[in-house]
């Protein structure tokens, strides 16, 4: 590895927070008559923006190296990560990445779909499951009704909405129907939609990410999902109380019993600034995720704000990423959406890939 090259794998991409050699970029230096021509290849999604931030970081480099930069090819391509073992990768899905919670009314599912939305703004091709059989929220965060199309009466082809596809059993039972299953049913139930929806769209090109919004809590139904899903990684996501953060110990130490790992916290409801006056109050307790994060040695991806404009743009179906993408609310998704990316891209690679990989 030349000079340069070592350089280069230090520069810290802005959006990620993380080294391209932290994240496993591969980089390709080519130099002539004092001019640098580069190739740089990420292994998660970045926008325009992110990219003219990372460029500007790479020229200083090339600059401070005493070379011209005389071409830049800066892409990325999403490649499937090594799941749990005996769990074999699912058709047409680079990577599942579960999102779940040791408790309810942490803001779970409406950080599920905002991450996914997020991810799909940097560029990435994705997926929502909604996992939450007894309280499938998602259809209506991402403003969906009616039911999904099976040309052949058995494969179901997913819904689409803010430029994601998604699947629910919330689209497949009347509104008010209570799901009054035990939790083999609603395993059996819930791996069908899994296997037996179409992901990736016609073209086949497949899903870089699916987001799987687990049902909170760490009872026989999670557990089961996640020894059946072959998941790439998990996020916890929290509240600031130690009363969240102890519930959310335990949905950590699930997912290492089934040895998916971890790629972080999400820090929900950390801090409301009030409208008016502009105070900013710590509602649920301050720190909870950070002292969690430390603890167990896991990053903490991003802390996201309580904000009424959240839970009024999920309610209308328009999430606030979609509804408000230039807010520092839908920045602060994209940002933690990014951490996510990028820590899952730090894990091993699947031994067989599948499909085309993307390249941006």
């Amino acid at each position: 590895m030349g000079e340069l090259e070592i350089r280069l794998s230090e520069v810290v991409d802005p959006a990620s927070g993380l080294s391209l050699s932290d994240t496993g970029a591969r980089i390709a230096v080519g130099e002539q008559a004092g001019a640098a021509s580069l190739a740089i290849t990420l292994g998660y999604p970045l926008s325009a923006d992110g990219q003219g931030r990372l460029r500007d970081a790479i020229q200083a480099v090339v600059v401070r190296s005493g070379l011209r930069l005389a071409s830049l090819d800066l892409r990325h391509r999403i490649v499937p990560h090594a799941v749990q073992p005996n769990v074999s990768p699912l058709p047409h899905i680079r990577n599942v990445i579960a999102v779940g919670s040791g408790k309810g009314g942490v803001g779970k599912s409406t950080t599920a779909v905002n991450l996914a939305l997020a991810l799909a703004a940097e560029g990435a091709r994705v997926g929502v499951l909604d996992a939450d059989v007894y309280g499938p929220s998602i259809p209506m965060m991402l403003g969906l009704s009616g039911r999904p199309d099976s040309p052949d009466g058995k494969m179901i082809v997913p819904m689409r909405a803010h430029g994601i596809e998604a699947m629910s059993i919330g689209l497949m039972v009347e509104q008010d129907t209570p799901m009054i299953w035990r939790g083999p049913m609603a395993t059996s139930a819930l791996t069908q939609l899994l296997t037996q929806t179409l992901w990736g769209g016609e073209d086949q090109l497949g899903l870089d990410y699916l987001i799987v919004d687990l049902p909170p809590g760490t009872g026989d139904i999670q557990l089961t999902l996640a020894q059946k899903i072959p998941v790439a990684g998990a996020v916890i996501v929290t509240t600031p109380q130690d009363v969240a953060t102890l519930d959310a110990r335990k949905a950590l130490k699930m997912f290492e019993k089934v040895q998916v790992p971890v790629l972080g916290l999400v820090e929900n409801m950390a801090v409301h600034v009030c409208s008016n006056c502009g105070h900013a109050e710590h509602v649920f307790g301050h720190g909870g995720a950070e002292r969690m994060s430390s603890l167990y040695g896991v990053p903490l991806l991003g802390s996201l704000p309580l904000e009424i404009g959240i839970r009024e743009q999920g309610d209308a179906g328009v999430p606030i990423v979609v509804s408000a993408p230039g807010s520092p609310v839908a920045m602060a998704y994209r940002e933690t959406a990014l951490r996510m990316a990028a820590q899952l891209a730090m894990r091993p690679r699947a031994r067989a890939t599948i499909g085309a990989s993307l390249a941006g």
